[in-house]
């Protein structure tokens, strides 16, 4: 146990100093949420993407973050579903935690189709449905759900950042609702 004003050592976060020198030196783990909502027989009717302003500039992104060092995989989903969507969101993690993408994030343009000029990153990416009410919150201005044909277009992907349109793409073709 830490006394209060002193972080705890075995934390698993890092200093905002240690972050950009690991970042400089490792590829980082994340995990990726695309949120739905599905009918009774499971198939996707919606899917929820976050309207963000980073540096000034508005896009279109997905429940995104890294995964801490002793956390396992179905926590770091549910921590950042709810850090992005709100408590009452109630996301019904997967039975087994199989992602379906490996998302590869560089900081440069040309080695993958996912960019993040920040750092070397892999994710890992889920269609996750929630069933409750979504408030986004932390850095996300709004929720929009889309019906899947919608959020799959043009006009939505070109808006997202990093590449992210192809993983929304891939989410929805993972489930059955794009060819």
């Amino acid at each position: 146990m830490s006394s209060v004003g002193t972080p705890d050592p075995n934390s698993g976060w890092l200093s905002e100093e240690e972050l950009a020198e690991t970042r400089r030196r490792l590829p980082l783990l994340y995990v990726e949420a695309i949120p739905v909502r599905v009918d009774g027989l499971g198939r996707v009717t919606e899917v929820g993407t976050l309207l963000r302003a980073t540096n000034g500039e508005i896009s279109r992104t997905l429940v995104s973050g890294r995964v801490m060092y002793g956390e396992t995989l179905r926590d770091a989903l549910f921590r950042h579903l709810e850090k992005d969507l709100g408590p009452m969101a109630f996301p019904l993690l997967p039975a087994s935690p199989v992602p379906f993408q490996v998302a590869e994030y560089f900081p440069w343009p040309g080695s993958s189709q996912f960019m993040d000029s920040r750092q070397h990153a892999v994710a890992l990416a889920f269609v996750v449905p929630v069933t409750g009410t979504c408030e986004p919150r932390q850095d996300a201005l709004e929720l929009t759900w889309l019906r899947p044909a919608e959020a799959a277009s043009d006009a939505v992907t070109s808006d997202m950042e990093g590449g992210r349109g192809a993983l929304l793409r891939a989410a929805l073709a993972s489930v059955g609702v794009l060819p």
